[in-house]
């Protein structure tokens, strides 16, 4: 199925999104370039909010629908870059800019795979192609949304593109910060009174130190929670009466977010106030048709310690797409070319072979 004008395509369109400033809540302008794209391809496509959305020409209601998406959404451009990051630069083998592994290599190959199987009759399933917004800042106008507007379809499963070296995540750990607050009672640095609440805090940071979740993932491993923010006090010779810290809570799909904030709150001192319980884990049973696809493809699987859109879907999802994680917002980010076209490739085949095993199973 793979044609090189499929590369050729995603090339330029990916070119051109580098070419545009997009940070999260400003994307706009990359927003109109994929609608332009369909466009003059003879695909009809829809916006909501800056995402943007299609489906295949012999949409059936009546089939499960699949979600190929991803975003274009960028974070900001670090003061280390050498490069221009809004050009599209080739350089030995690879085009450097600005969210051009995180996430335009995976947006443009799934666009390309999706105008492959557009026209396709007699699929066992609808394709659904979302362009979102806001998915660096985990943003609530972004899929999240997209998914609650009135005319967007049932999505019965999804695959959601992101730099994973086109190797699958098949489980994602979910997000959850924490403010604590410490409660003391103020008193003179000088005298033997008040109750200082940093050291209440030492007690609680102690403990979730060493406090171990009982249920360990067979995919993520064990829940992991880090205190990385801290302040307390004011003057010197005060013993301050609170004790404000935050709390990383990087949860394995055996809790739900919810579950794990009632354990801290038993086992802690503090107050614990969550920021948001929106970004749940997740994890996709073994013998879901991708995965059996992604077996028969002899394409590794592995669960997945950081975020993504995964998080806000309800529905199976697996994780997947060309460029590595690491390269993700550092200066002078890059794709090398031979991985868009595994990209393609990697997609491509995912869906054909989902086809087969959706044939298999009928």
């Amino acid at each position: 199925m793979y044609k090189e004008s499929d590369f050729l395509e995603a090339k330029l369109l990916i070119t051109q999104l580098i070419a545009c400033p997009s940070l999260s809540k400003e994307e706009a302008g990359t927003a109109k370039i994929i609608h332009d794209f369909f466009e003059n391809k003879g695909i009809k496509s829809e916006q909501f909010l800056n995402n943007i959305w299609a489906k295949n020409a012999h949409f059936d209601p009546c089939k499960p629908s699949v979600l190929l998406n991803s975003h274009h959404d960028t974070v900001k451009a670090n003061a280390s870059w050498t490069f221009d990051p809004w050009t599209a630069t080739e350089i030995d083998g690879k085009l450097v800019g600005l969210g051009s592994n995180d996430a335009g290599a995976s947006l443009v190959c799934l666009i390309q795979t999706f105008c492959s199987f557009y026209a396709q009759e007699n699929l066992p399933f609808n394709l659904v192609l979302a362009a979102t917004a806001e998915e660096e800042i985990s943003g609530k106008n972004g899929i999240e949304a997209l998914l609650q507007s009135p005319d967007f379809p049932k999505i019965d499963w999804a695959i959601v593109g992101e730099p994973t070296d086109c190797q699958m995540a098949t489980a994602e750990k979910g997000l959850m910060v924490i403010d604590a607050v410490a409660h003391g009672k103020a008193g003179h640095a000088a005298r033997n009174e008040g109750i200082n609440a940093i050291y209440v805090a030492m007690k609680d940071i102690q403990k979730i130190e060493n406090f171990q979740f009982e249920k360990v993932s067979p995919v993520l491993g064990p829940v992991k929670t880090t205190v990385t923010i801290i302040h307390a006090g004011k003057q010197h010779n005060v013993i301050p009466d609170t004790c404000e810290f935050s709390i990383d809570c990087r949860v394995n799909e055996c809790y739900t977010l919810e579950e794990v904030l009632d354990i801290l709150k038993q086992e802690l001192s503090s107050d614990l106030i969550p920021r948001s319980i929106r970004l749940q884990p997740s994890r996709i049973d073994e013998n879901h048709v991708i995965c059996l696809a992604a077996k028969a493809l002899g394409i590794s699987t592995f669960g997945s310690p950081t975020l993504s859109d995964q998080s806000l879907l309800t529905c199976p999802s697996v994780k997947i797409g060309p460029g590595h994680s690491g390269r993700s917002h550092t200066a002078d980010e890059f794709i090398y070319l031979d991985e868009i076209k595994q990209g393609i490739q990697t997609y491509q085949q995912l869906l054909t072979q989902s086809i087969i095993q959706y044939q298999h199973k009928s």
